[in-house]
């Protein structure tokens, strides 16, 4: 799913900038991740991963209304996360 929401993108710029926004949110998310210990900060971790969720589910909307996906499109936040700051 995301690889072909990365390869869309080359050729969408609206596309494009739906992609940077996830990337800085999942750049957000994964580093208040990274420091959260224990219970302290769960509620505002849970809230950025919720609003990094929101800019992934916008893109995969857009993508379904272009025609780039079909058909169901779950994933698991995290593993996109780290695929948005690892691919570029």
């Amino acid at each position: 799913m995301l690889e072909t929401i990365l390869n869309a993108s080359k050729s969408d710029s609206h596309l494009a900038a739906l992609v940077d926004e996830a990337r800085e949110y999942a750049q957000v998310y994964l580093l208040a991740k990274q420091r959260h210990k224990g219970c302290s900060g769960t509620g505002e971790l849970m809230t950025l991963k919720e609003e990094f969720k929101d800019t992934v589910d916008r893109m995969v909307r857009y993508c379904k209304m272009k025609g780039h996906l079909s058909g169901a499109c779950a994933y698991d936040p995290e593993s996109v996360a780290d695929a948005l700051m690892n691919k570029h």
